[in-house]
């Protein structure tokens, strides 16, 4: 029976260059007792490479070497059996490098044998001590992990910041947080719009009309990204963000910060109950959500179109809703952005003809027709998948007002939703209270401010809607405004009634 043949390469290091010269030198000493050791395992199969692999000059405690990664190449290129050294240590220093190394060997079946030691991991006692010496080498790094966690911990409960992603309303100079007036502006804003729209969705529109961007950040690449408009995700993480109390979080507990607070504890508590709250109702109702087509449903541009729905007057209408619409960036008109979730359901189900919707791989939504892809021909199963394309256009919504009309609308209208009427309606109501304290009390806007928690800034605005024309204040009650015409449109209008029409785009009806 034939010995397997096992290819063995030596491996030399000496730390210090001093007698390399030498016609002999250290390295050539490790060489010659690890090719004698090869050659007492001639009977085994062992055979010596001639490539050399050696490393004068080079420190232990680190793997980048030349001869050593010239090693580490051969292996991954499996032309290594058996990788020989005089002493562990020359191969290197460090139980955390040693780990990896003989990680690597082990994935590419490399044994390897200290020659004045009792390690070979070719037999079964040095596969023992090679798992005693792992065993320390994980115990190390594990206690230097406690050290470091310790390290962050400790400092983090002192309010120092440890570092990160910088948050949005801040900068570092000497590792310590700095407000940014410009942003800490954009922060106190998009808390202000959250707690009178109750929507992170009508925020990131609002945020989007003000043209108000991300922070542009440069990446070690030399590539810049952010300077884009603020999507929902971004505004959700500001809003539930206790950094901005002058808080340092750690796990489950905050500390007091190094930092100056941007948003007030009063403002904070009282979006996280909103949001809490919106939180509660969107789970207990996600719970009876049916929307078989999820995951299955895009435009024509390939945007994935998500299940939502809309309550009113107590009946809930479901629909289905592409990204870009939902977090209310631009998009192209000649696409279908909502449909109605049943009558699109519906004419998927009769394609179908009683077959499970899970037979569809995918369905794309044209303005007039539906492409629908099955899983296989419904015809054959054995055949392969099939896309029928049927005749479809999105059902019009029936209006019972006679809604006022933009002087170049193209579209057909949709009144404005409920929730965004009532805030509209609420808001004016608000604003002619304010005015009226103002005129009798003399109320300035600081202690109005200061009384609703809110910015004097948000106050102003709030207070532009009590010079609003009587028209606009009538036509919000009759609920006959587009939708899109909220309280954020409304905000700032020019003080002669014709001109602010002018500037919402509306045609003007007569008195």
């Amino acid at each position: 029976m034939s010995t397997k043949v096992l290819r063995c390469a030596v491996y030399t290091r000496v730390s210090s260059d001093a007698g390399l010269e030498q016609e002999f030198n250290s390295l050539d000493a490790q060489r010659e007792a690890a090719e004698a050791y090869i050659k007492s395992q001639t009977h085994e199969g062992w055979r010596l490479l001639r490539e050399r692999f050696d490393d004068g000059g080079f420190s232990g405690g680190s793997l980048d070497r030349p001869a050593l990664q010239s090693l580490i190449e051969q292996v991954r290129r499996r032309r290594i059996d058996i990788v020989v050294v005089y002493k562990v240590d020359r191969l290197t220093r460090s139980l955390a490098d040693f780990a990896k190394l003989v990680e690597l060997f082990d994935a590419q079946g490399v044994s390897f044998v200290s020659v004045t030691q009792a390690f070979n991991t070719t037999n079964s006692m040095g596969r023992l001590t090679l798992n005693v010496l792992l065993s320390f080498a994980q115990f190390e790094r594990e206690v230097t992990g406690e050290r470091i966690r310790d390290k962050i911990a400790a400092s983090k409960k002192k309010g120092i910041w440890m570092g990160g992603a910088v948050p949005y309303g801040y900068r570092v100079e000497n590792r310590k947080l700095l407000v940014v007036e410009e942003e800490a502006a954009n922060v106190r804003l998009i808390f202000d719009l959250y707690l009178q729209r109750g929507s992170v969705r009508s925020v990131q529109q609002d945020l989007a009309n003000r043209k108000i961007k991300t922070r542009p950040r440069q990446l070690s690449t030399g590539r810049t990204i952010g300077s884009i408009h603020f999507t929902n995700g971004p505004i959700s993480h500001i809003l539930r963000n206790r950094l901005y109390l002058g808080e340092i979080r750690h796990k489950d507990k905050h500390w007091p910060g190094e930092h100056a607070a941007i948003i007030n504890s009063m403002i904070f508590d009282e979006v996280q109950t909103k949001l809490a709250a919106q939180r509660r109702y969107a789970l207990s109702d996600r719970a009876d959500s049916q929307s078989p087509l999820a995951g299955k449903l895009f435009n024509a541009a390939s945007e994935r179109m998500s299940p939502g729905y809309a309550v009113k007057s107590g009946i809930r209408y479901r629909y289905y809703i592409s990204t870009s619409a939902m977090q209310s960036r631009p998009r192209d008109a000649d696409l279908v952005h909502r449909v109605p979730a049943e009558a699109l359901e519906q004419a998927t189900c009769a394609v179908l003809e009683g077959r499970y919707f899970a037979q569809i791989e995918r369905v794309v939504v044209h303005p007039d027709r539906l492409d629908i892809t099955t899983a296989v021909n419904l015809d054959d199963a054995d055949s392969a998948p099939e896309t029928i394309i049927i005749p479809w256009s999105k059902p019009l919504t029936t209006r019972h007002k006679e809604l006022l009309q933009p002087a170049d609308f193209v579209h057909s209208l949709r009144p404005m939703e409920g929730d965004e009427r009532m805030r509209l309606l609420r808001s004016m109501a608000t604003a002619r209270n304010w005015l009226a304290e103002i005129i009798a009390e003399g109320t300035d806007f600081a202690a109005i401010a200061a009384r609703e928690q809110k910015s004097q800034r948000a106050v102003r605005m709030t207070l532009s809607l009590a010079f609003l024309d009587p028209r606009l204040i009538k036509a919000a009650i009759a609920g006959v405004l587009p939708r899109g015409y909220g309280v954020s449109r409304m905000f700032d209008l020019p003080p002669l009634f014709d001109d602010q029409w002018l500037a919402l785009g509306l045609t003007r009806p007569p008195l």
